[in-house]
């Protein structure tokens, strides 16, 4: 009976693709794993795939060397690691601690030019942010939101984004024309539809898509 080497995303893809050729079933079968592959970042990026070699039960498997199995690694120890890598590339002395509530990760970053991981109107904070929910979606088997703070910006920016919309939609009530926010990512939207629900006078909705979208804020 010959034996199979076959490839998958995972492990478990690899060994059906060689039962399948083999045209037995699992208890029938000697399994050896060769290499449990890697997931890439996002899913994309230095991904490697899993190679099992399969024979029937009574064919001895050619032996092979086999990957001792590393104990799994902490999602949010590795959403860290991921972080303080993207920072590193910034060459400033940044500190990363991480705080979980329930499902969600807040990545608290001090130090020296933080200014410089902020950005303009928090656009470089948000990218990294992104990254890092992106990244975790790879790293966890269940959904964590990932929020990406640095001393206390998020509370100040929410604190400006709630005058902002005050102040533009009184420009909408008086003038009763439609206002045009800037462009700003999901969780900075959601604070101004917050900020103005309750409101009689106008009403607020999302336009455009992203990284593009931005709020309308109408006269009613």
């Amino acid at each position: 009976m010959r034996q199979i080497t076959a490839t998958g995303q995972t492990v478990e893809e690899a060994v059906q693709s060689a039962l399948r050729q083999l045209n037995i079933i699992e208890d029938q079968a000697k399994i050896e794993v060769i290499d449990e592959g890697k997931k890439g970042l996002f899913g994309l990026f230095g991904s490697k795939p899993a190679i099992v070699k399969v024979a029937k039960d009574d064919q001895p498997v050619e032996d092979v060397p086999v990957k001792e199995q590393q104990p799994e690694e902490d999602p949010v120890e590795k959403i860290l690691k991921y972080v303080e890598t993207i920072i590193a590339e910034f060459h400033v002395d940044v500190k990363v601690d991480a705080e979980v509530n329930q499902n969600v990760v807040t990545l608290q970053l001090s130090g020296e030019k933080i200014a410089l991981l902020i950005g303009k109107r928090g656009q470089t904070l948000n990218a990294i942010q992104y990254l890092a929910q992106l990244a975790m979606h790879q790293y966890a088997d269940k959904y964590y939101t990932v929020i990406v703070d640095a001393e206390g910006y998020r509370e100040r920016r929410q604190e400006t984004l709630i005058s902002l919309a005050e102040r533009l939609a009184d420009r909408a009530s008086q003038t009763k024309k439609d206002v045009r926010i800037e462009p700003m990512p999901s969780f900075e939207r959601k604070v101004i539809h917050t900020a103005l629900q309750k409101r009689t006078d106008v009403e607020t909705d999302s336009k455009g898509t992203d990284p593009n979208r931005y709020v309308v804020i109408k006269p009613k």
